[in-house]
């Protein structure tokens, strides 16, 4: 469309006789086809089935010569802003390290309480990457359970989550080094089915930060038994596992994140666990 044209009619006479506005627009005659099949598809209850004469339809096709029409001529006098630009290699470069840069320099959260398996490192990773749940940017992480002082129980674990809410983050440590967890929308608790949302991730650091998001293929987030905690599943298989000794664990690919296994081993020995809440300052 090049031009647009504006119809001698006085739109608020019409008004004041109960009529509807009308407005007009000029298309060429060979993109009119495509107009009538748009108007058809998003408007079916206006314009009606294939059948329907075009008069019925509530547009009518003229020629130019029917109408006195008045061209605005400067319809597109204001350019148009471009979203786009196109820039060398080297600026491209340089614009992201200078977004990288700026990153880096991101305000990171108060830390409430002390941990023997993240740093401040781990926590950049985090935040940078824009992992976390939006509704908790800010918000101080909070040591809600350490196994080295609250021991090796899922039983105090479920206990310990009572009276409180909002995401959690379990980061196990194996007897093999590997550092990884999982993201639960909401504290973990005895449940008869899976529970959770679409918040809920599965992690490794090898040795930087992998997060496995969900992937809509199931709804298997959380399932908490008294003896048992599952994240994650699919076909009998779990993302991440832990028995209720919070001692030994299992992690396998799951449908629910498409997740690498995140032990070295499927079958590993949980050197230390932590769960941190977020706290709003």
């Amino acid at each position: 469309m090049q031009k647009t044209f504006e119809a001698q009619r006085d739109s608020e006479s019409n008004k004041s006789r109960g009529k509807i506005p009308e407005y007009w627009f000029a298309i060429p005659r060979d993109r009119a086809d495509l107009l009538y099949d748009f108007f058809l598809q998003w408007s079916p209850e206006v314009y009606g089935k294939e059948d329907v004469y075009h008069n019925e339809k509530g547009f009518e096709l003229v020629n130019q010569e029917d109408m006195c029409m008045n061209i605005v001529e400067d319809f597109f006098h204001d350019p148009i802003e471009k979203d786009w630009e196109i820039v060398t290699k080297d600026e491209a470069n340089r614009r992201r390290m200078t977004i990288l840069e700026c990153e880096k320099d991101l305000p990171l959260p108060a830390i409430i309480g002390e941990s023997r398996l993240i740093n401040i490192e781990h926590i950049r990773q985090f935040v940078v990457g824009k992992h976390m749940p939006a509704r908790i940017e800010g918000h101080s992480w909070c040591l809600m359970f350490c196994t080295e002082e609250h021991g090796f129980s899922l039983k105090s674990l479920y206990r310990k989550m009572q009276g409180t809410e909002g995401p959690m983050l379990i980061v196990v440590k194996d007897t093999d080094n590997r550092l990884f967890g999982a993201l639960t929308n909401s504290p973990m608790k005895i449940s008869d089915h899976f529970y959770g949302t679409g918040e809920t991730f599965l992690f490794n650091f090898l040795p930087d930060l992998t997060v496995y998001k969900w992937t809509g293929e199931n709804n298997f987030f959380v399932k908490g038994d008294i003896d048992s905690l599952a994240i994650g599943g699919g076909d009998g298989k779990f993302g991440l596992w832990l028995d209720g000794d919070l001692y030994h664990g299992r992690s396998h690919c799951c449908k629910t994140f498409d997740n690498e296994v995140l032990s070295q081993e499927e079958d590993f020995t949980v050197g230390n666990l932590e769960v941190w809440g977020f706290c709003c300052n």
